[in-house]
């Protein structure tokens, strides 16, 4: 079945479906191309300290990145409400195959007709969140790093996504200051998460094998690399039961892989010591 792209983008919004570290953030590089973006989230606290993000970022964002304009951000309780209108919905919740695949059939009977939906998951491919979904052509895979400093985006099709979309991405995605990538066929992790994902296994199993420390990893990391943070501070980013869902994923599809990362993760996470989302992970920090 094919798809009817969306028209009149400029005056429709975009909506992200979750306000936590990364929904916020991609609602963030959408504001920073002029959008309104909404932001439904079930938790009033958070979809608000999502808008705040927003507001509080945009100024910067749009200041460093030629061709930028700020439009503005809105919290939605509603979900209908905040999917109707939209051009794109995109999904950001927690790594749950169960409460996806509710929602996208959700979303897929809320949007109209043109609306592109899409998973924002660092593990699980679309193919598996639509179920319930009666429009799989408008259906795909469009996952973010962490903007605004990192800005590659995957994209990959569900199996059935109409391949004008991803043209259409590729031509508007970066008006948003993000950059595009066509995973060619379907990948676990997809393209650059494929490779990161062995970079932190083997810097998680240093330390929980005894050889290191998360400091000197970080350290040396930064040292060699040039890059600006080492594993365990990006890990303690995105937030270390996020880190551990996506490496129980892996090892469900791959037996295999070792315990003492997962391990080493679920002594943090049983501690509540997550990151930066509740002032400790591997490092302290302030709230």
């Amino acid at each position: 079945m094919t798809f009817q792209l969306p028209q009149n983008l400029q005056t429709r919004p975009v909506t992200v479906i979750g306000g936590g570290t990364l929904g916020r953030r991609i609602a963030l590089m959408f504001a920073s191309g002029g959008s309104k973006v909404r932001v439904y989230d079930l938790s009033a606290d958070v979809r608000e300290a999502a808008v705040s993000y927003v507001e509080q970022t945009l100024p910067s964002v749009v200041a460093d990145r030629e061709g930028a304009a700020a439009g503005c951000a809105q919290a939605f309780d509603d979900l209908d409400a905040a999917v109707g209108g939209a051009w794109l919905v995109i999904e950001a919740i927690p790594e749950r195959l169960d409460l996806k695949t509710t929602l996208f059939g959700q979303l897929d009977a809320a949007a109209d007709d043109d609306t592109i939906i899409a998973s924002n998951s660092s593990s699980y491919a679309s193919r598996l969140m639509i179920d319930k979904v009666n429009h799989p052509e408008r259906v795909l895979n469009m996952h973010f790093y962490m903007p605004p400093h990192q800005n590659a985006v995957d994209l990959m099709s569900d199996g059935k996504t109409d391949p004008t979309i991803f043209d259409f991405l590729r031509d508007e995605l970066p008006r948003y200051g993000v950059h595009p990538f066509v995973a060619h066929k379907e990948s676990t992790g997809f393209i650059f998460n494929r490779i990161w994902a062995a970079i932190k296994r083997e810097s998680l199993a240093v330390v929980a094998d005894g050889v290191s420390t998360p400091e000197d990893v970080d350290r040396m990391f930064v040292v060699n690399t040039g890059a600006p943070a080492g594993p365990f501070r990006m890990m303690d980013q995105v937030g270390l039961d996020v880190v551990l869902d996506i490496e129980n994923h892996y090892a469900e599809e791959n037996p295999d892989l070792p315990e003492g990362p997962r391990r080493l993760l679920h002594e943090y996470v049983d501690a509540g010591r997550l990151g930066v989302k509740t002032g400790r992970g591997f490092y302290p920090y302030d709230q």
